[in-house]
């Protein structure tokens, strides 16, 4: 587990979180669905799928800021 996880609340998606918030990644707007395990980006407000969750979090230093690498500009899965 990464120090960035705190940057990071993850759930189980519910009814409710696919209803009501979002049923998409915040990040490569991927479907998420009931009892997938979302992360909710503390820092910009969104709900992201593991994938997204994983690379953000490698990119982030302990204060949830990113560190752009110019040889991997992208964050899609």
């Amino acid at each position: 587990m990464s120090s960035s996880s705190a940057c990071f609340v993850t759930q189980e998606a519910t009814k409710e979180i696919l209803l009501r918030v979002t049923n998409v990644c915040g990040e490569c707007y991927d479907d998420l669905g009931l009892g997938d395990t979302v992360h909710y980006d503390m820092q910009n407000y969104r709900f992201l799928c593991d994938c997204c969750q994983k690379k953000l979090c490698s990119m982030m230093n302990e204060e949830c800021e990113i560190i752009y690498d110019e040889a991997e500009p992208s964050l899609f899965c």
